[in-house]
């Protein structure tokens, strides 16, 4: 047998849907046994590129309302906690610069999933430095050296040449699962995603 296409999970702290992925992706790659790589990007560039100046929850409202109850529904049934943010979208800027630091070391998941949590399951400002370095302490990390570094030159480039990729790629929400050149949109795909990566892809036709 053939080893599995790794996926790239692409996500923004400030996409509810991210919420769902970043809490479920890892234990559901291990359990498929495929490598899960870890992509922060941001979501507001790739909006403007498509003409939009908001999220598009908060530009139509009826899907907007739509969302949030979904949001309820999908957290009781996963077992995450949910509470409804007192602004949306919030801004993800420092945790995604934290997280593209630390994208490739054993501490990402780990600080992604609290970083969500801390968002949409408590309802605290993640864009403050003092909540992300909360969470990077309890983690066991240097919380100060690590914001220094990210907040340096260095990874603010490395995170707008991240999304741009993204931007190039042709995303045009969050999350994604992209295995080999196949993209799949939403959390509800990460299962249809992690087939694929086993080879379950289109048949040929007769």
């Amino acid at each position: 047998m053939t080893a599995p296409t790794p996926i790239a999970m692409w996500y923004e702290f400030a996409s509810s849907y991210s919420y769902l992925a970043v809490m479920r992706a890892q234990a559901a790659a291990d359990a498929a046994g495929v490598p899960l790589i870890w992509r922060p990007f941001l979501l507001g560039p790739v909006f403007l590129s498509l003409g939009w100046n908001d999220s598009p929850f908060n530009i139509y409202p009826p899907k907007g309302r739509y969302m949030w109850r979904d949001m309820q529904r999908l957290c009781a049934r996963y077992g995450f906690p949910f509470r409804l943010p007192s602004q949306f979208p919030r801004s993800g800027l420092l945790a995604a610069r934290v997280a593209r630091l630390g994208q490739d070391q054993d501490w990402i998941g780990p600080f992604s999933r609290a970083a969500m949590q801390a968002n949409f399951g408590e309802d605290r400002d993640i864009g403050q430095p003092e909540v992300i370095a909360e969470i990077l302490t309890g983690l066991g990390l240097d919380a100060d050296a690590l914001i220094a570094e990210a907040e340096g030159e260095a990874i603010k480039q490395a995170l707008r040449d991240q999304t741009d990729a993204a931007t190039a790629m042709g995303l045009f929400g969050a999350p994604n699962f992209v295995v080999g050149d196949e993209l799949f949109w939403g959390n509800d795909r990460l299962e249809d995603a992690l087939e694929w990566a086993h080879g379950g892809g289109l048949k040929p036709t007769a």
